[in-house]
């Protein structure tokens, strides 16, 4: 703190007004585009003065052309942005919180998520980022696959969340971003217990997808854990993809085979019981 009150003295006149500036915008990230309408200059010195603050411990670096301003109170070298989601919603746009930061926000596990899970449709590298002192779990996914949106959040900056049918679908699709095959599991359950819970949507944004092992995983987790129907399993049946597929991607490949749902149930469990059979597939459809 000592020495951010000492590097305070050091700021020169348009470094502070800018500075000050850029905090009343209250926005997760500010770059060249907003020092330049603060106070009009060239890209080149906003850069070097965006540089300067940086150094001086009043910005963030989050990524190249991207930083957070550091709130005066903070003593801490490398504080976190106050709301990752907001961050989310700027670095990787066009894009949505889902998986297992979804499943917390709804109230689907009672587990803290880190990282932050984001669905994006704008192209960049797998796997876990940090930007900013936040780590980001990032999928990519095509643009026409962004629907099943709410926006929970209008301003300062507007934060999209699945909703909490699809954030079901996606921790099926994409396990690693529930947090894994048993966590999954336990969202999955946790949804058939919520008033809201719609096997008929599940189905709906599940058939949007387009993707048959995500009926795999949704029709078998419905019966080890749901309230489904028959007919509704069936219609899960009648969209399964060849071959067997493994619940979890990421995990070992031991575990029962479940046949007719052309799967592997690869995550621990606790006993349970599963039919023997279920009735022939039908060639119901979803309308």
């Amino acid at each position: 703190m000592a020495d951010r009150e000492a590097a305070k003295g050091g700021l020169g006149k348009t470094e502070r007004e800018v500075l000050g500036l850029l905090a009343a915008l209250g926005r997760p990230s500010v770059g060249v585009g907003h020092v330049i309408a603060a106070h009009p200059m060239s890209r080149p010195a906003a850069n070097l003065l965006l540089s300067r603050l940086t150094r001086k411990g009043f910005l963030k670096r989050l990524r190249r052309g991207a930083y957070s301003v550091v709130p005066i109170s903070s003593g801490a070298t490398e504080p976190p942005p106050e709301d990752p989601f907001a961050v989310a919603m700027q670095l990787f746009a066009p894009c949505y919180i889902s998986g297992w930061s979804a499943a917390e926000y709804w109230g689907l596990t009672p587990h803290h998520c880190d990282p932050v899970t984001v669905f994006s449709a704008r192209p960049q590298r797998r796997g876990i980022r940090k930007e900013g002192g936040v780590a980001y779990r990032v999928r990519r996914i095509p643009e026409e696959n962004v629907f099943g949106t709410t926006r929970v959040r209008a301003t300062p900056v507007p934060i999209e969340m699945a909703d909490i049918h699809r954030t079901v679908i996606d921790s099926l699709d994409a396990p690693e971003m529930g947090g894994g095959g048993s966590h999954v599991l336990d969202i999955v359950q946790a949804y058939w217990e919520r008033p809201e819970a719609d096997p008929q949507v599940l189905l709906q944004y599940a058939s949007r997808l387009g993707r048959g092992t995500v009926f795999k995983r949704l029709g078998m987790a419905a019966e080890l854990t749901g309230k489904a129907d028959e007919g509704w399993l069936l219609l899960c049946r009648d969209l399964l993809s060849a071959g067997v597929s493994l619940f979890d991607p990421d995990g070992e490949e031991t575990g029962p085979i479940v046949s007719r749902w052309r799967i592997r149930l690869n995550v621990p469990l606790e006993p349970v019981e599963l039919p023997d059979t279920l009735p022939t597939p039908s060639t119901a459809s979803l309308t």
